[in-house]
């Protein structure tokens, strides 16, 4: 599963905000800090503004800060509403998708439970744990949840 830009550029918006908590901040800052387009930008902020996680500042001084504190601001929520398909593959989109193994697949479950376990993971995460210093017992103990990822390959049969 990838995310989308959006979603990158959400979190990455928000991490610069907490890192950023004592003076108030423009679209234009975070776009030159993460080389993205300001007007790209400034859609993700309007959406994290409706949401409730970035506040704005109108005038000649404004700018932006974060809505919430970085520990209220839950990972997996943000992904859940700056993602917009969750279908990680073409049978999650209808009822079928046209697969000639529908009546009897058991793949639409197993990534789909897949899917549910990446936003389990999200979910144990905060805006925070993001930003915190490595060397912090926050940090540590998000490190001791985190499970590494396991890839096994498929022996190929010596050919003779």
């Amino acid at each position: 599963m990838k995310l989308t830009s959006y979603t990158d550029y959400s979190l990455r918006t928000l991490m610069y905000l907490a890192l950023n908590r004592d003076e108030l901040v423009t679209i234009q800052d975070i776009a030159d800090a993460h080389q993205i387009a300001k007007n790209h930008l400034t859609k993700v902020v309007h959406h994290l503004g409706l949401l409730g996680l970035i506040e704005t500042v109108r005038g000649r001084h404004g700018g932006l800060r974060l809505g919430m504190e970085p520990e209220d601001i839950n990972i997996g929520e943000v992904v859940r509403n700056t993602e917009n398909d969750f279908h990680i593959a073409e049978c999650f989109g209808n009822e079928n998708g046209g697969c000639i193994y529908s009546s009897s697949c058991a793949l639409k479950g197993v990534l789909s439970r897949a899917s549910n376990a990446f936003l389990a993971v999200l979910d144990d995460v905060t805006l925070d744990t993001l930003i915190t210093p490595a060397s912090s017992p926050t940090r540590k103990r998000a490190a001791q949840k985190a499970v590494p990822v396991q890839f096994r390959t498929l022996a190929r049969k010596a050919e003779a």
